[in-house]
């Protein structure tokens, strides 16, 4: 081996060997000839070829290279090799939004007859896509009560395709053991998808713990400052393989730009991570013990039933907390319109606090029947707490619950 080849099969051990933060940071880009240090936004929507045999070959698949932004943009690649690398998958597709990466999935996917088995403790959009639109193309969806894997094992057959849940969930941060959930969709010849949204790999890896599928909306904390719209699914190469051939049919793709942002996102993630989990921690004991508020969820409370869960296959609790006051709707929306500092927003993961009345917003599509089963009152507040000075936080909440 001459000393060029031995200095890059050293380099390329070194690589195998990137931590978390690393990974974050340097994978997924190559330098052009160029030699830029930083990543390039590829703003065309097509490649030209040197000739029509060429062009050919691409379109054929008989040769590797760009075609089209639709599915094949070199700075959305970039994002899409990022993050596969940061959740330990083999891969990984961008799309337009969260809810669009999760139709890419489903759509992708699935066919008539096939069966999902999910719960309502989900993302309101999530809930109204499974109830409202897979009927129509004859996929069934069979809900089960809560995270108990337990209420789920009779709901799984042979028809079973997926096992859909969110862990941490929005917005009463209820977990899933991820592991048991994953022998249940195993043994049945099925997979496990998991929404990481609250989490991100910087505090959670489904995959480590025997998912098969994780679902992002990268326009939460993967960006963190509330700038772009976005979502993403990690998986094997050969899942990610059929969702390229929807996303080049049906074309529910990421802008390049969008990708931009979210690869320097992606950068900073683990530490505001940190920082995200610190406030709100901090933040929801405070609360805890608070004359107006009823109850507070948030996994790092030793009144939560899923703590040790949570400290078992997360890294740390996480950036969002709800909470129920004394009270219900008038309340709710008198604290909240009553904040100075935090944003009234439904977004979550921005480096700004949001609150929010999820009945009423996140929540507010799917029907009563369906909050309730979910535990979503007319008293709930959610809060996604920012990276602002934690005394800053808690004085506009104290301020605000003072209102009602």
């Amino acid at each position: 081996m001459t000393t060029d080849n031995t200095q890059k099969a050293a380099r390329d051990a070194l690589k195998d060997a990137w931590g978390d933060n690393t990974l974050a940071i340097r994978s997924g880009f190559e330098r052009s000839q160029y030699g830029e240090h930083g990543e390039p936004i590829m703003t065309t929507s097509s490649y030209v070829f040197e000739s029509a045999a060429e062009a050919a070959a691409r379109f054929g698949g008989k040769s590797d290279g760009p075609i089209y932004s639709r599915f094949t943009n070199p700075t959305v690649q970039i994002f899409e090799h990022r993050l596969a690398a940061m959740e330990g998958g083999e891969a990984c597709i961008g799309a337009a939004s969260g809810m669009a990466a999760t139709a890419t999935l489903l759509l992708g996917t699935l066919k008539q007859g096939d069966e999902i088995v999910a719960t309502r403790n989900m993302f309101g959009s999530t809930v109204n896509l499974f109830k409202n639109f897979l009927p129509r193309y004859g996929i069934t969806v069979h809900w089960a009560d809560g995270l108990d894997v337990v209420n789920w094992a009779p709901l799984v057959s042979d028809k079973t395709k997926l096992l859909y849940l969110e862990t941490p969930t929005n917005p009463l941060t209820q977990l899933a053991d991820i592991s048991a959930f994953a022998e249940l969709a195993h043994a049945h010849n099925a997979q496990l998808v998991v929404d990481n949204c609250f989490c991100t790999p910087a505090l959670q890896k489904p995959l480590e713990h025997g998912a098969d599928v994780v679902i992002h909306s990268a326009t939460k904390y993967l960006d963190g400052q509330g700038r772009c719209v976005g979502g993403a699914v990690v998986g094997s190469a050969e899942l990610i393989e059929k969702l390229t051939a929807f996303m080049r049919s049906a074309g529910p793709c990421m802008s390049p730009f969008n990708a931009w942002v979210f690869i320097k996102g992606l950068e900073t993630l683990s530490l505001r991570m940190q920082k995200h989990s610190e406030n709100a921690a901090f933040l929801a004991q405070w609360l805890n013990d608070h004359p107006k508020v009823a109850h507070v969820y948030y996994p790092g409370l030793d009144s939560h039933p899923d703590k040790a869960l949570a400290m078992r296959q997360q890294k740390t609790f996480g950036g969002i907390f709800s909470m129920d006051l004394v009270g219900a709707r008038e309340e709710a929306w008198r604290c909240i319109d009553a904040v100075g500092l935090c944003s009234i927003t439904g977004n979550l993961g921005d480096a700004r606090t949001t609150i929010t009345h999820p009945a009423t917003t996140t929540h507010g599509r799917i029907t009563a029947e369906d909050r309730l089963a979910s535990g979503i009152g007319e008293g709930l507040i959610r809060v996604a707490v920012g990276l602002e000075d934690v005394a800053d936080i808690q004085a506009d909440l104290e301020q605000a619950l003072q209102a009602v």
